[in-house]
């Protein structure tokens, strides 16, 4: 809802309880495959209905993920989303999560969402994002070497699903070929989910708010600046051309 007066502009939105996923992830350290595929599978639907309107969102991470108060996902923050007609030459989006194709400016297509996707459920698994360094330009070349470390408790299919969604080559990416989202729907990680049940939000969600009020804000926190092991930084990026 938005309205002005002759000074003042207003807008008026949703306002969503649950807290962020990165929240919920930093605390459990990791997510199990059955919570990650849960999450993974509500972006799925997101990511595949923003594709059918021709936009792309280019900012998938954790922080921007929030949990209604039944535990299911939304996704925030639109300012690096864009509606393509064909490709965009812009860099924008958060370091870690940037696909290969945007960092060497060849323009970018639907495709860089599911390398996000790729590097989220990672994430989501290992607690930290596959490619980190100290600084943004060390992250860009370890993105471009392409090389993945594995985690001993990541089963075949995570790897698999993983790998594929991080093809450096985008017409090869999973869910950037000729069957679109449905590649992805059909990968055998997420074998034991009904997409019907998915979509009508029938599936009991891995983690439930606590919440006392719809307007209760006790789910969000500040977080000081610290080094602390294997917890990354993150920060958004956007220079236009």
């Amino acid at each position: 809802w938005t309205d002005h007066s002759n000074s003042h502009l207003y807008m008026l939105m949703e306002y969503v309880c649950g807290g962020e996923l990165f929240t919920y992830l930093r605390n459990a350290g990791t997510f199990s495959n059955d919570s990650a595929a849960f999450y993974a599978s509500e972006i799925l639907l997101c990511l595949e209905y923003l594709h059918s309107l021709q936009l792309v969102y280019r900012d998938l991470k954790p922080e921007n993920l929030l949990l209604d108060k039944r535990g299911h996902l939304k996704i925030t923050d639109f300012g690096f989303a864009k509606k393509l007609d064909d490709r965009s030459w812009t860099l924008c989006g958060t370091p870690e999560y940037l696909a290969p194709e945007l960092i060497q400016n060849k323009g970018h297509n639907k495709a860089v969402d599911w390398w996000a996707l790729g590097i989220l459920i990672y994430e989501m698994l290992a607690g930290y994002p596959p490619f980190y360094d100290e600084t943004a330009m060390g992250i860009y070349q370890k993105i471009l070497s392409g090389i993945i470390e594995w985690p001993k408790h990541f089963d075949f299919a995570a790897k698999d699903i993983i790998r594929k969604l991080l093809a450096q080559d985008r017409t090869r990416r999973l869910g950037n070929m000729k069957n679109g989202a449905n590649d992805v729907k059909n990968h055998k990680w997420f074998k034991n989910l009904n997409w019907t049940n998915v979509y009508e939000k029938k599936l009991e969600p891995p983690i439930v708010p606590r919440i006392r009020h719809l307007g209760d804000t006790r789910n969000f926190f500040d977080y000081p600046e610290e080094n602390v092991k294997n917890q990354h930084l993150k920060f958004s990026v956007s220079y236009y051309y």
